[in-house]
């Protein structure tokens, strides 16, 4: 496989990963940069790895995850983004109704780790086609995870500026999103 069509295989798998990220950075605006930097890790870092997962294992357990990377994408993103819904709402009913503002949501490793894992189960299915294909692995995961990482510094970098100016209502926005993206993985 040529390193243009890995590029193009890689920056399709990231596109959820991008959303996630500008979801979080904009549904957690008070984060510190070096925690919104762990997205773009984390997510590069699964998108390489399940392709990996995906070629190793190829005849064991590929068919049953391709079946259910939808199910399985949709309940974890829409649970996260429902809790943010909830917890968002929460937030803006109680800056109506107190004099103290409640402190801010925030973002940690868990829910990193598992919104990483939820958007790149589509990409162990890319590990068994790349198997099929005879690609190199080492390149492709490689290729893959770094074109992650980068797609996703730009909406962890810009999201806070449009989650500052969204306010109170930043994190039901970064909730609705991860819910539609869930509804998308599931009728995919």
């Amino acid at each position: 496989m040529d390193f243009v069509s890995l590029v193009v295989i890689a920056v399709g798998l990231a596109m959820d990963a991008f959303a996630v990220t500008l979801s979080d950075a904009v549904a957690y605006p008070d984060e510190s940069p070096r925690k919104l930097l762990v997205l773009p890790v984390a997510f590069g870092f699964f998108q390489g790895f399940m392709p990996f997962l995906g070629y190793v294992l190829s005849g064991l357990a590929a068919e049953l995850i391709e079946n259910y990377a939808g199910i399985v994408a949709f309940v974890v993103l829409a649970a996260i983004g429902g809790n943010m819904i909830r917890e968002g709402a929460g937030i803006t009913r109680a800056r109506t109704t107190e004099d103290e503002p409640p402190s801010s949501p925030k973002l940690s490793v868990g829910i990193i780790l598992v919104q990483s894992v939820a958007t790149a189960i589509d990409a162990f299915a890319v590990g068994v086609s790349l198997r099929a294909m005879e690609a190199d692995l080492l390149t492709a995961v490689s290729i893959i995870g770094i074109v992650t990482f980068l797609v996703c510094c730009v909406p962890a970098a810009l999201g806070r500026r449009l989650g500052n100016a969204l306010g109170d209502k930043a994190e039901i926005v970064g909730g609705v999103v991860l819910v539609l993206i869930g509804i998308r993985a599931f009728f995919s």
